[in-house]
């Protein structure tokens, strides 16, 4: 091979499959377990389905008249509206599951939180009968839309147009299915090297949890549109 030729090689861009994207549905489904104090909640925090604790902490974003409470997950919100605790209602929304390694560190995190309240009091906090804390799972339903992204310029175009759903499936959900829990643009613009590794780190450094996906969607656009100067592909 001639030099002339491994600079033409070295040149070459790498071959990238284009960016699927998809929409997304969440399907809430009862688990049978009620809770009706706090040490059964702690008791069946230890053993609850890993789509329970997800669903608990990202599920409301897609609920199509959430409104956004005082406390960001659902633990909290019970812990201050059940059982009147808010000061636990505070230490459990400080919670931060994005932080977190995977949905096992954040069950231990809560275990943890909770089992410090208990020792804390010689009384087990109670809810009223008609307000324990049902567990819900959660699935994701998953649909392709058909369009497909070739080059990574024309996310800048794309993005402010995508729903909410594809939002929250390429950007909060896609953290449980990538190899290294990024969001699907982060693991999509790595297969072309270092060359987005500046746009990688913006979209890494976005916290997903404290925002709603309107917020999320303004900050993807504004952080895709800057990078590429705002032009259309």
């Amino acid at each position: 091979m001639t030099q002339k030729d491994q600079d033409v090689e070295r040149d070459d861009p790498p071959q990238v499959e284009p960016f699927a994207l998809r929409d997304c549905s969440l399907m809430s489904l009862p688990t049978g377990i009620r809770v009706q104090n706090l040490r059964e909640l702690r008791e069946k925090l230890l053993v609850v389905d890993r789509s329970a604790i997800y669903h608990h902490f990202w599920g409301r974003l897609l609920q199509p008249h959430f409104v956004e409470p005082e406390y960001n997950n659902d633990f909290a919100s019970w812990a201050w509206r059940a059982l009147h605790e808010k000061a636990l209602a505070e230490r459990l929304s400080m919670v931060n599951p994005a932080r977190m390694k995977d949905i096992e560190d954040l069950r231990q995190e809560l275990v943890e939180i909770i089992e410090d309240r208990l020792d804390e009091s010689e009384l087990v906090p109670w809810a009223r009968a008609d307000q324990g804390f049902h567990f819900i799972r959660s699935q994701v339903v998953v649909l392709d839309t058909g369009i497909r992204v070739e080059r990574p310029e024309e996310l800048a175009e794309i993005v402010p147009r995508l729903p909410r759903e594809s939002i929250f499936y390429h950007f909060i959900d896609a953290r449980r299915r990538t190899p290294d829990q990024v969001d699907d643009f982060s693991a999509w613009l790595s297969g072309y090297g270092e060359k987005y590794e500046d746009l990688r780190a913006r979209l890494f450094s976005i916290d997903p949890f404290f925002a709603t996906l309107e917020d999320l969607r303004t900050i993807l656009t504004r952080i895709f549109q800057e990078y590429f100067g705002g032009q259309a592909p």
